[in-house]
């Protein structure tokens, strides 16, 4: 399996963890120049903008160990370009990371909350 087609797969499966847990999905994978973020949700008030990381396995680490600062920096940006182009009522905003591995019995996802903020 390619690199594309596991990460699609990782978005899809995070999509679907998401949205069981009551999210809803506003928008997938906004690009700007700066960056990405895969995907934009929803939920009590709370809009989350969230990193995806798929791996074939764990056995050099977590995907979740994969968002460095560079990463979080990028993925901040492409939030802040969002933003930028939507007008609507304030809310609170946080940053999140659903991170996948793809094993034999399908699919372990682990949502992480919070994982990062866009103050430094």
């Amino acid at each position: 399996m390619t690199r594309r087609k596991l990460g699609a797969l990782g978005e899809e499966a995070a999509a679907e963890l998401l949205r069981s847990r009551g999210y809803r999905i506003v928008t997938r994978n906004h690009r700007c120049r700066l960056g990405e973020v895969d995907l934009i949700v929803e939920k009590g008030g709370i809009l989350a903008f969230v990193e995806v990381r798929t791996r074939a396995s764990s056995v050099f680490g977590g995907p979740e160990e994969t968002v460095g600062v560079r990463k979080q920096r990028r993925v901040i940006a492409a939030a802040r370009d969002w933003l930028a182009q939507r007008r609507g009522p304030a809310r609170a905003l946080r940053f999140d990371v659903v991170a996948v591995v793809d094993g034999p019995g399908g699919p372990l996802l682990t949502h992480i909350e919070n994982a990062f903020d866009a103050v430094g």
